[in-house]
């Protein structure tokens, strides 16, 4: 066998032909299928002369074996059919029961693993269900061909979309509720070539566990953060891309700043957490209550502490400085790849660079790093060679830690996942620099020893947190 065969991708179609009991049972894997012929690695320690004949009579197929030794398998058996007795949970098997069973299980389960969403997709001669753990996919379930038309249709009806509409995307929300849990889902069904794929998004609506002294700040900047967040007017800005945590930083102020001396309202699309005793607000652009629209009527409404989702165009842009400079408190998120980029951004939508600098109060950017299994991660050599290009190491390193995959982390080498951050308080100086256009400030953060992403991702690295593969692009930004 080749050395890469342990970490080759594998059709599911093809893994689908033989069950997780089959696999284990006579050790094998199915590697490539056509004509009538299984191609499949065996274990070369099972000696087994009737075993072709047996799993003939079982597939229908022709069975060829290549046999690979034990320690080659193994990795293979453990990520296309997790073990029972490594995992209940987690055991990819093809799903042959009801759709309400099997969906009510589903959202059940992706929500204990604490998955952020589930793909239910669709192809020419298989169906599968993955869910998405720590930022990454997992495959989960196989569905018979028969039977997925059903189980969209259920999640349809659910979630008051039209059934008969199989042409065009649809969009839908579902309130899921079941003993303790009690949470909504975002449902998205896409028209694709062989069928309808839906994406369900499990939404956390409890924000008390979340605490802002463990996401992921350094202790420079969280001091800076605080300080920022205690001002009380002016906008607070964090960026970054989708998925990066931005919701969740956001509401972990709230959580501090939330009193009885403070009206706190936010407008989101969709409503992600739910914190009692603020003011949460549903965005719904089709009938023209939009960001803009929605902060017009908030300043009627006496706030002291505004939250947006997110600004995404200049009216926005517009209304959060008006907010601002009427003595509130703005709070809210924007794609740019650096805390300083927030103030160029802003510019290109309009704002005059006078305004951002006697708003801007606080920027931030943050990044989701993946946290190493801590139950398999290897330590090895470390290589100069192995940076970037670029980039020139912050300390001198001998060895690192690289992800190799167990059954603790679903085979993966990764498990959590941490925020780093990048905070940048506004001062006088950096005011100025805004209202001259300046944007070399490199030295003057220096200075002021606030470290850049890439800098407390190095951090995580060095104390054998993550993994380089993990912060390599965070190096080189």
């Amino acid at each position: 066998m080749k050395e890469s065969a342990s970490i080759q991708i594998i059709e599911s179609r093809v893994i689908g032909l033989l069950t997780g009991k089959q696999a284990w049972h006579y050790r094998i894997v199915p590697y490539a299928e056509a004509s009538g012929r299984l191609r499949c690695y065996g274990d070369e320690e099972i000696k087994n002369a009737s075993l072709e004949d047996e799993l003939q009579l079982l597939t229908g197929q022709t069975i060829l074996i290549d046999r690979i030794a034990s320690e080659q398998l193994q990795p293979l058996l453990e990520k296309y059919y997790p073990n029972d007795k490594q995992d209940s949970r987690f055991n990819n098997s093809f799903y042959t029961g009801e759709a309400d069973n099997f969906l009510h299980d589903l959202i059940s389960e992706a929500k204990l693993l604490r998955s952020s969403d589930i793909h239910i997709e669709i192809y020419e001669v298989s169906c599968r269900v993955r869910i998405r753990i720590d930022g990454m996919l997992v495959q989960r379930y196989f569905i018979e061909k028969s039977r997925y038309p059903s189980l969209i249709n259920k999640i349809k009806i659910i979630a008051n979309l039209d059934i008969a509409e199989k042409r065009l995307p649809q969009d839908g929300r579902i309130f899921f509720e079941h003993g303790e849990l009690k949470f909504d889902i975002r449902v998205s069904v896409l028209p694709t070539l062989h069928g309808e794929k839906v994406v369900l998004r499990l939404l956390n609506n409890d924000a008390t566990n979340i605490d802002i002294h463990r996401l992921g700040f350094s202790p420079i900047d969280l001091a800076n953060y605080l300080e920022g967040i205690r001002r009380p007017n002016g906008i607070l800005l964090i960026s970054g891309p989708t998925g990066s945590g931005k919701t969740t930083t956001l509401y972990a102020t709230l959580k501090l700043l939330n009193t009885d001396a403070r009206n706190i309202t936010t407008i989101e699309d969709p409503i992600e957490y739910t914190l009692h005793g603020v003011n949460h607000v549903q965005l719904k652009e089709s009938i023209g209550f939009t960001f803009a629209a929605a902060l017009r009527n908030f300043l009627r409404q006496d706030p002291n502490i505004i939250m947006l989702g997110e600004i995404r165009d200049p009216e926005t842009a517009n209304m959060a400085i008006r907010a601002s400079l009427t003595g509130h408190l703005v709070l809210s998120t924007i794609h740019t790849n650096s805390a300083w980029g927030t103030v160029s951004r802003l510019i290109d939508m309009g704002i005059p660079p006078f305004l951002i600098a006697d708003t801007l109060n606080t920027t931030v950017a943050q990044r989701l790093v993946r946290l190493l299994c801590p139950s398999c991660k290897r330590r090895e050599a470390l290589s100069a060679s192995a940076f970037p290009r670029k980039f020139k190491p912050f300390r001198n390193m001998a060895a690192h830690y690289v992800p190799a995959g167990c059954p603790e982390c679903f085979n993966t080498g990764y498990k959590g996942r941490k925020a780093v951050y990048e905070v940048i308080p506004i001062d006088d100086e950096l005011s100025e620099r805004i209202k001259t256009g300046e944007h070399n400030i490199e030295e003057l953060l220096k200075e002021r020893q606030i470290q850049t992403i890439a800098h407390n991702a190095f951090d995580l690295f060095e104390e054998g947190l993550t993994s380089l593969d993990e912060i390599y692009s965070l190096l080189v930004q």
